[in-house]
């Protein structure tokens, strides 16, 4: 089994976890596991969190699951998803 990178920065939250399966021969995908019961499936629910390069050792936020996108720095990233908040200037000035 592949594990989390060493620099991950982040703990999962309550009722998820973290999984990371192969994407490509130097990256891997990170998934964020959802451990709660859904009523439209008994299927394993997850969202990607994002990418890992293993060679670089940085990340990359989703396009998609399947799709890898712009490279992002660690701190910037949440819990929940490596994708960068756009924020207009009043919103960034509450952050």
């Amino acid at each position: 089994m592949i594990e989390l990178p060493v620099d991950f920065p982040h703990i999962a939250p309550d009722n998820y976890s973290y999984e990371v399966e192969s994407y490509r021969s130097n990256m891997v995908a990170i998934w964020l596991r959802h451990h709660y019961n859904y009523t439209y499936s008994s299927d394993t629910v997850r969202t990607i969190w994002g990418f890992y390069n293993n060679k670089q050792g940085c990340y990359y936020a989703p396009v998609t699951s399947s799709k890898c996108g712009d490279k992002v720095e660690v701190a910037n990233t949440r819990p929940y998803t490596a994708m960068p908040l756009k924020l207009n200037p009043l919103m960034a000035a509450f952050v």
